[in-house]
């Protein structure tokens, strides 16, 4: 007779657990909502292609304070970067090259989102890879949410105008980053 009690007891705890399990995996409203509404609340603030950069200014390595948005002499492209980002890992030395190929025409500033990182592992990052465009840090993230960013590295081409080229998500190719300079700097 015990051994059908816990034959039972197990067939219902089994019962239980699966009739919760469906409830909880059908019932996503909390976490699409949340999701949304995060959406929802950066999107009034987002920038896109077209429109002018936002004036935003941010303290870089050394304390420099740098201003980006607004007419430049040259264009710009804002890398949004974690030092815990492989791709940003493989993408850095391709920035450097770009930098020195293009320094006439282009400005590339670094921006660590250290809202998404820890500032050692980035000033750790910058050494390692010999960073030498300007660096800064976005310690809140706010920069980086103007922008729509979601992943990393996501790299924003700006003209000389001041207007938005282009917002890139995720890595490319430094044949296709080259393309989208070229575009960007060559009138």
């Amino acid at each position: 007779m015990k051994a059908v009690n816990k034959r039972n007891l197990t067939v219902i705890a089994l019962v239980v657990f699966l009739v919760v399990l469906v409830l909880w995996r059908n019932n996503p409203a909390e976490s699409v909502s949340v999701f949304q509404q995060q959406n929802e609340s950066t999107a009034g603030n987002a920038v896109k292609a077209g429109q002018l950069a936002p004036e935003s200014t941010l303290q870089g390595v050394g304390g420099k304070t740098y201003t980006i948005g607004g007419p430049k002499e040259k264009a710009v492209l804002l890398n949004f970067w974690a030092s815990w980002c492989d791709p940003c890992k493989l993408e850095a030395p391709e920035l450097n090259a770009l930098a020195e190929k293009y320094k006439n025409s282009l400005d590339i500033y670094g921006i660590n989102v250290t809202s998404h990182d820890y500032k050692p592992n980035a000033e750790r990052f910058i050494k390692k890879y010999s960073l030498t465009f300007p660096v800064m840090f976005d310690l809140k993230g706010d920069v980086f949410a103007q922008y729509r960013g979601i992943a990393f590295p996501t790299n924003v081409l700006i003209d000389k105008n001041g207007v938005i080229s282009e917002i890139v998500l995720g890595l490319l190719t430094p044949e296709e980053l080259e393309e989208k300079i070229k575009a960007v700097t060559e009138p």
